[in-house]
C-alpha cells in the first residue's frame, strides 16, 4: 500500500529526469548484472558485531540477509580523507526519509558529491499505511549513551559501540562515527505528534541491497542488537528477544564493459574560504548576487 496526500506541497529539490541528483534506472540496471562481476571480498557480520571493509571506485557492495530479517547500520567515509563522509541530513532532503533504486548518498560539505548509488533494492517496500517506509534516513545508530540515560544500565553492544571497534585499525575513532542509513529498517514520524517510530523489518533469507561506489571508500557496518526490531528497544516489551541474524557483505568489480563512459564523482567546485567568499573580507560589489558558473568561479 502506497500513502499519498492531496495537493501536497511540491518537494524542495527536483530530482526528475537529467537531474544530478539521481541515476537513471536503464544505468543501475546496468550496474546491478550479476553477469561478469568478479567477487574481491566476502564476510559475514555476525550478530551484534561490527566490520570495516575498503569499496573502491566503481565496485558494487551487496548486503544480503542470508538467514532473516536484521537491521544494519552503515556507516561511509572516503577512503583517503575520512572528513568527508556520509551526510544523512542532506541525503535525506535530496532524497526523501527512505531511498531506494537511483537514489545516492551524499557527502558532507565542503565536498558535496555522490558517494555511492543505490542500485538494487530487493525489498520494494514503497511507503505503507502508517506513512513508513524501508532503508531508513530518519533516525541515526543506537548508542550506549542513550541506553544508559533511559534504562539505567550499561552495554556495549550498540550500533555506535560495534561501529567504533569497527573502524579503530583504519585509525578512526569514536569522533569519525556518524549518523548512519539503517538498511532494512521501516521507520516513519507519528502523524499526531511527528515522533520517530520504528516497525519489523520485513527483509527474508536472500534479500539484499546493492551500492555502487561512486569513489574510493570505507564502509563499517553494525549488525544492530535489536535484530530485525520485533521488539521495542525501550520501554514495556523490551525485555523480549528480537529475532537476529548475520549479514553478508560482498564487493564486487565489475567490468570495463559495464563501466565504460563512468568516472569517479567529482566535489562540487565551489572553492568556499579558498576565495574569501565566506564573508572573511567585505565582498566585491555584486558578489552577493549569484551568478553564471565560469571556470573562475
Amino acid at each position: 500500500m502506497s500513502a499519498s496526500i492531496d495537493n501536497a506541497p511540491a518537494a524542495a529539490y527536483v530530482t526528475g529526469e537529467g537531474s544530478p541528483l539521481r541515476t537513471s534506472s536503464s544505468r543501475c540496471a546496468a550496474l546491478a548484472r550479476t553477469a561478469g562481476r568478479e567477487l574481491v571480498h566476502e564476510e559475514v557480520i555476525p550478530v551484534r558485531s561490527g566490520a570495516a571493509w575498503h569499496v573502491p571506485a566503481g565496485h558494487v557492495c551487496r548486503f544480503t540477509t542470508i538467514e532473516g530479517p536484521q537491521v544494519l547500520d552503515l556507516n561511509i567515509w572516503h577512503r583517503d580523507d575520512p572528513r568527508e563522509r556520509f551526510w544523512a541530513a542532506r541525503t535525506r532532503q535530496f532524497h526523501g526519509a527512505h531511498v531506494t533504486v537511483g537514489d545516492r548518498l551524499w557527502s558532507t560539505l565542503p565536498f558535496l558529491r555522490p558517494l555511492a548509488t543505490v542500485v538494487a533494492d530487493s525489498i520494494g517496500y514503497e511507503i505503507d499505511e502508517h506513512g513508513a517506509g524501508c532503508h531508513d534516513l530518519l533516525g541515526t545508530r543506537c548508542d550506549p549513551y542513550a541506553n544508559q540515560l533511559l534504562s539505567g544500565t550499561v552495554y556495549d553492544f550498540h550500533c555506535h559501540s560495534n561501529l567504533v571497534r569497527a573502524v579503530l585499525p583504519y585509525g578512526l575513532t569514536e569522533f569519525d562515527v556518524h549518523d548512519v542509513i539503517n538498511l532494512f529498517q521501516v521507520t516513519g514520524l507519528r502523524p499526531d505528534d511527528e515522533r520517530y517510530f520504528m516497525k519489523s523489518s520485513p527483509a527474508r533469507p536472500g534479500d539484499h541491497f546493492e551500492l555502487f561506489a561512486e569513489t574510493d571508500l570505507l564502509m563499517a557496518a553494525s549488525t544492530c542488537p535489536g535484530g530485525d526490531l520485533s521488539a521495542p528497544l525501550w520501554g514495556p516489551g523490551s525485555d523480549a528477544e528480537p529475532r537476529r541474524n548475520p549479514i553478508k557483505i560482498e564487493v564486487f568489480r565489475l567490468s570495463d564493459e559495464v563501466l565504460h563512459g563512468w568516472a569517479p564523482s567529482a566535489r562540487v567546485g565551489y572553492r568556499g574560504a579558498g576565495s574569501l567568499r565566506h564573508g572573511l573580507r567585505e565582498p566585491a560589489p555584486g558578489a552577493a548576487e549569484a551568478r553564471p558558473l565560469t571556470a573562475e568561479a
